[in-house]
């Protein structure tokens, strides 16, 4: 089942009701289509202040919200784009710092959707080609645009090198492989290189290319599409470097120089390099100028619902303590693994079919006092015995919870970012 979201402004669920009626393009891969459409509408992605663009398996959502955090701290009005959306469409397009207006949201839609009518667009195209519709009717600063997927054939990077400060590439992993690994003549056959092949896809001739440290033969993936687009490559391990410093703060040196920042104020030692890649993109370039201040404040201030989130108090949690994480790929696994390395916790577990149990479930293993599985709105979803025979099923996660002993323990409810963005619905938690 396709996700278009539900609007309670009518003018904005007529155009998430044409979205839906949108046939998926079959195997369909390249921006001819993307470019088509922003070409009916002016080019509007020709009209942004500077874009910092970011690809990524695992952590580019978690970048994005450190560089608009680090930027909105230098007091610059930021446009964002990311997906997906967890409770409310407007999530995904955030204007001079607010989400869009259900007013501006319903124009821009319908004015792509006019435009791009006999072109089939696809949802995301839609979607990317709405915001920067947006963001170049309205004054800021500087945008984040994070890509959907992959990043050579992503809809975003029909961004132009005059239009970017920085391109950045996050944690790498094995996801998407149906589109990411289809067989084409001329690319890296080994799974991971070809993953990097695509991420990097992103690299713009004379614009600096910031990426964590990579394995070699990812590395060379990475650095033979930079080499091939003109790009500036900044690796992590070569041209910077960041550790966990004393007092839990992130260590950064960038040629040479060093600085340390508070700790980053998303939980889970992944954020540190997720912090020190969005720093080292703001570093790397010269269109927005921020000072060392404003990357502190920043690193402290910078929130990302779904990702490792501590919920509130609130009709769902009551005053136990629950964490949500979206994830649902061995990466994610691993992270989740390493947070709660030797504390006994609760787990409530929605998957869609498709994803792999096993990915989460192994690196929790020994700390699980308890599984139960729950449904994921609105999609097909693993049951409670594909997570071992443990694993107990729930109708819902209300239920869930009201079977989890009061033991002091805490809950974790993972799985997917469909489920998190119900978790947040129901504790009264709306990402604003």
């Amino acid at each position: 089942m396709r996700d278009f979201g539900k609007s309670d402004d009518p003018r904005v669920q007529a155009q998430l009701d044409r979205l839906a009626a949108l046939s998926l393009p079959q195997g369909r891969l390249g921006l001819e289509t993307i470019r088509a459409l922003m070409e009916r509408l002016g080019n509007p992605h020709r009209s942004l202040p500077p874009v910092f663009h970011v690809a990524g398996t695992n952590g580019k959502g978690s970048t994005c919200a450190f560089l608009r955090a680090m930027l909105e701290a230098q007091g610059y009005r930021v446009h964002v784009t990311t997906s997906p959306h967890l409770v409310r469409y407007n999530e995904r397009i955030r204007v001079a710092g607010e989400l869009i207006s259900d007013a501006m949201l319903a124009e821009v839609l319908a004015e792509v959707l006019d435009a791009g009518e006999d072109l089939g667009p696809s949802f995301f195209e839609v979607t990317i080609a709405a915001a920067f519709l947006a963001f170049s009717r309205t004054p800021a600063d500087a945008c984040v645009v994070e890509v959907g997927m992959g990043g050579r054939f992503d809809a975003t990077n029909v961004l132009e090198p005059e239009a970017l400060a920085a391109c950045g590439i996050a944690a790498l992993g094995l996801d998407h492989e149906r589109f990411l690994l289809a067989p084409e003549e001329g690319v890296p056959t080994e799974p991971m290189a070809r993953i990097a092949f695509e991420k990097a896809g992103i690299a713009k001739m004379g614009v600096p290319l910031v990426t964590l440290w990579y394995e070699d033969y990812i590395h060379e993936s990475v650095a033979a599409q930079a080499e091939r687009a003109g790009a500036l490559l900044r690796d992590e391990g070569r041209h910077w470097h960041y550790d966990i410093g004393v007092g839990d703060r992130v260590g950064l040196t960038i040629d040479g120089k060093a600085m340390l920042l508070p700790p980053p104020g998303l939980a889970g030692d992944h954020q540190y390099a997720n912090c020190a890649l969005a720093a080292a993109m703001i570093r790397y370039q010269d269109r927005v100028a921020v000072s060392l201040d404003a990357l502190k404040q920043g690193a402290r201030s910078a929130r990302w619902p779904a990702r490792m989130q501590r919920l509130s108090p609130g009709p769902l949690t009551g005053a136990r303590e629950v964490w949500l994480d979206g994830g649902h790929n061995p990466q994610a696994g691993a992270m989740l693994g390493e947070h709660f390395a030797g504390q006994r916790l609760h787990l409530v577990i929605g998957m869609i079919e498709g994803k792999d149990p096993a990915s989460l479930i192994g690196p929790l293993g020994h700390e699980l006092a308890s599984i139960t599985a729950v449904p994921v709105p609105g999609h097909d979803w693993h049951p409670a015995s594909a997570f071992g025979p443990s694993a107990r099923a729930a109708p819902d996660v209300p239920s869930a919870l009201a079977m989890i002993p009061k033991d002091g323990l805490p809950i974790l409810i993972a799985g997917s970012l469909y489920l998190a963005g119900e978790v947040l619905r129901l504790n009264d938690e709306l990402p604003d």
